[in-house]
C-alpha cells in the first residue's frame, strides 16, 4: 500500500487514508479489494472494534485496531493524523456500510485531504443504495436527509424540505421511531404519498415494506420493525409542483379545517404548503 503516496503539507512522506466500506449485514458482501487494504494496512481505525473483530477473524486479518466513533473521533484525530504524516498507512471503518454516511470519519478524512494527504475510497455497501434500489421507486435523481432531527424546528424545517422535494428522498430510523417518523412525513407530504420501508438489509430477516406514507404509519405503530431501518419517499408528485387554478382556494379550505382541528393557522399553511407546493403566506391569508 505504499505505491503512489503524497508528501503531506508538513513536509514529510504521507501514508493514504483508505476509506473502506464494510458489509451492512450479509459478511458475504464484503470485497476482495477491502479484504486486501485491511491486511496490508498496519492500523485500522474502527467505529466499534468487537463489531469489526468478527469480520477480521472470519477473513483471518490480524491488523491492529483502534477505536474510533463520534465520541472520541476529536481526541483520536491527532494520534492518526500523525500516524499518516509518518507514513504509514490507514484503513477507516464503520461498524457497516461506507464511513462518514451518518458515521464517524468526516473530521479526520477532511483534515487529511486538507493537508494534501492520499485519500482513497474503497466502494462496496450502502444501506441508502440498497434500500434505494430494492424500493421500486425512481432512483434516477434522489436525496440523502440520513437521521432527522428528534424534535424542534430543525425537524420541521427538514421535513418540510423532503415534502416540497420532487426527488425521491432516503432516511435512516431507529427501528423505535420509525412509525413516529413515519406519521410526522405522513402530516408533512400527505398520507398518500408513496414510500417504502426498508429493515435488516441483506440480513436473514430481510424484509420491504411498501406503500402510502399513511399505510406504512399505521403498519409501524402496529407492528413495530425490527433491526436497522431505512426509509424511502416518493418525490412530490408533478401536480403539486404545478398548481392549477383553484387550487389555492381548495388549499384554503384545508388550512381552514386544520385550524378548527386546533393548529395555529400558520402551524397550518405550513403544512399545506409542504405537501401542495401552494404558496405559504397566500395560504396564511384567510380566503
Amino acid at each position: 500500500m505504499s505505491e503512489g503516496r503524497t508528501v503531506s503539507a508538513v513536509g514529510g512522506p504521507g501514508g493514504t487514508l483508505y476509506v473502506v466500506a464494510t458489509p451492512i449485514g450479509n459478511l458475504g458482501d464484503i470485497s476482495a479489494r477491502a479484504l486486501d487494504v485491511l491486511r496490508a494496512v498496519p492500523r485500522i481505525a474502527a467505529e466499534d472494534t468487537r463489531i469489526t473483530r468478527r469480520l477480521l477473524a472470519r477473513c483471518a486479518i490480524p491488523t491492529r485496531q483502534v477505536s474510533y466513533h463520534a465520541r472520541n473521533a476529536a481526541a483520536r484525530d491527532p494520534e492518526l493524523l500523525a500516524h499518516l504524516r509518518g507514513g504509514a498507512d490507514l484503513a477507516l471503518v464503520t461498524d457497516a456500510g461506507t464511513p462518514l454516511v451518518s458515521d464517524p470519519g468526516a473530521s479526520l478524512v477532511a483534515a487529511w485531504a486538507g493537508e494534501g494527504g492520499r485519500v482513497v475510497p474503497i466502494p462496496g455497501p450502502s444501506a441508502v443504495l440498497a434500500a434505494l434500489v430494492a424500493s421500486g421507486l425512481p432512483a434516477a435523481r434522489w436525496g440523502f436527509e440520513g437521521f432527522l432531527p428528534r424534535g424542534g424546528r430543525q425537524r420541521r424545517e427538514r421535513l418540510a424540505r423532503v415534502a416540497a422535494d420532487d426527488r425521491v428522498t432516503v432516511l435512516f430510523e431507529a427501528p423505535g421511531r420509525a412509525a413516529a417518523t413515519l406519521r410526522a412525513l405522513a402530516e408533512a407530504c400527505g398520507t398518500s404519498r408513496p414510500a417504502v420501508l426498508c429493515r435488516e438489509l441483506t440480513k436473514l430477516h430481510e424484509d420491504v415494506w411498501r406503500g402510502s406514507l399513511g399505510s406504512l404509519a399505521d403498519r409501524a405503530a402496529a407492528e413495530a420493525p425490527r433491526g436497522e431501518v431505512t426509509l424511502v419517499v416518493a418525490g412530490r408528485p408533478e401536480a403539486a409542483a404545478a398548481p392549477q387554478p383553484g387550487d389555492l382556494a381548495l388549499g384554503r379550505e384545508e388550512v381552514a379545517g386544520l385550524v378548527a382541528s386546533g393548529l395555529s393557522r400558520s402551524e397550518a399553511a405550513r403544512r399545506v404548503a409542504a405537501r401542495t407546493g401552494l404558496p405559504r403566506r397566500e395560504l396564511f391569508r384567510a380566503g
